[in-house]
């Protein structure tokens, strides 16, 4: 009897160890790879809230290739390492289909190589320096020439701005956007000692000393505009230290790359009316589409004052595309998806059509907002849409390089040498 009992239960168990794969297959998983604690969760809670929305909007038009969506949500926290343990955590134990996540370029260089390792697929929704251009990355955020460029010529052009300080965090981003954005001005002819440039901590709260240096830039009575690359909560300190100096933008306007409705709902925006953002998307645009997806966010979030911002419009264009493209792949395995993904179009919520690029960037139209006093932003200015630049032209070494993963296979190649070079994840 126990020998006949052993043998039931070992047939059992050979039962369910054969059924577990193709239970595990019943749903396509969706990685969420976004900080929900430390320094960056007032930005990036938002984003895993977003592909939570996508996956459930999804789900209810039948999912994808006939199988429902479904999320797993981890917490780097803020810890740049975690983001790698993390990621490899998704593709080897969680086993997802595709990642969607990272805010700060030194997460997503944290990323990087697990990703290409593992041949895994991330889809990256923010603005950042560009530089870069991998296989198994997406970039639907802006390339300096999606934002930092167009709002610098916007301060040289319409405000007249002479002089020029550049704030950023100290990482990556700031500082490779920062060292083209200085390159460019002195193409312009801004001479180099007119240019301050800045960096601090992340959640740096003391900015006094240098709010007045900035004031200090203009004592020959020239214009002064800051251009700045200050990411998470030091925002809050920055733009406080702003208004108790009593500067306006008709002072010295700022221009912010990293602020939007999400982080301007955490602050008094009575005193910075007037001040400046570039991004992609405002959640002021004017459009139907736009709408929409305003009314679909607040009845999923169930909050009519949780704002939207510009890198909730990338995930949900590269969602969208990544659906679009595992359904004409016809799978969800990462090459055919990855091939199947350039040439993807899917509606902006601004207007016009995002198009996937062979650089693995997309078009995408360039927005200058005014903070209003309500804490969303004026469109004061739209242009059509840019392609995305994964090499910029204003530093030489960047200049020869061009990216295209369809004829090239490339996304690195040396017009000059007529050469593939090597692309490394360097931190």
């Amino acid at each position: 009897m126990k020998k006949h009992l052993g043998t039931i239960a070992c047939a059992t168990a050979l039962t369910l160890s054969q059924a577990l794969p193709t239970m595990a297959q019943d749903t396509i998983k969706v990685g969420v790879l976004h900080s929900l604690s430390g320094t960056m969760a007032i930005s990036e809670t938002t984003l895993k809230d977003t592909v939570l929305m996508l996956i459930d909007e999804q789900n209810k038009k039948g999912g994808v290739l006939g199988k429902q969506l479904e999320a797993v949500v981890v917490d780097p926290a803020s810890d740049w390492p975690l983001f790698a343990e993390k990621a490899r955590e998704l593709l080897t134990v969680s086993d997802v289909d595709v990642i969607f996540g990272c805010w700060t370029s030194v997460s997503r260089k944290s990323v990087l190589p697990v990703i290409e390792e593992l041949d895994g697929l991330l889809f990256y929704p923010v603005q950042y320096e560009g530089e870069e251009s991998s296989r198994n990355v997406f970039y639907t955020g802006a390339a300096p020439n999606q934002q930092a460029i167009p709002a610098t010529d916007y301060f040289l052009d319409e405000l007249g701005v002479e002089k020029f300080a550049l704030l950023g965090t100290d990482y990556v981003y700031p500082r490779t956007t920062n060292n083209i954005l200085e390159a460019y001005l002195i193409s312009k002819g801004i001479p180099k000692e007119d240019i301050f440039v800045n960096y601090t901590p992340f959640g740096h709260s003391d900015w006094s000393k240098i709010v007045a240096d900035v004031v200090a830039l203009g004592a020959d009575g020239k214009k002064v505009g800051v251009i700045s690359t200050i990411n998470g909560d030091a925002n809050i300190g920055f733009y406080k230290e702003l208004a108790a100096a009593g500067i306006s933008a008709d002072d010295i306007p700022v221009v912010a790359f990293s602020v939007g409705e999400e982080e301007l709902s955490g602050l008094d925006t009575s005193n910075l009316v007037g001040h400046l953002a570039a991004w992609n998307y405002f959640q002021s645009a004017d459009t139907p589409e736009n709408a929409a997806f305003i009314a679909t966010w607040h009845a999923f979030i169930g909050d009519e004052a949780r704002v939207t911002n510009d890198p909730m419009e990338a995930t949900y264009i590269g969602f969208n595309m990544w659906v679009q493209a595992v359904e004409a792949a016809g799978t969800t395995d990462v090459d055919p998806v990855i091939d199947a993904m350039v040439g993807q179009t899917y509606p902006n919520l601004t207007g016009g059509m995002a198009e996937m690029l062979p650089n693995h960037h997309l078009t995408k139209p360039v927005l200058i907002g005014e903070i209003q006093d309500d804490g969303q932003f004026d469109i004061i200015s739209q242009t059509e849409p840019v392609p995305g630049d994964a090499w910029t032209d204003y530093l030489p070494e960047s200049a020869v390089l061009d990216s295209d993963w369809v004829s090239l296979n490339c996304g690195m190649y040396n017009t000059e040498t007529k050469t593939c070079v090597q692309l490394k994840s360097n931190y």
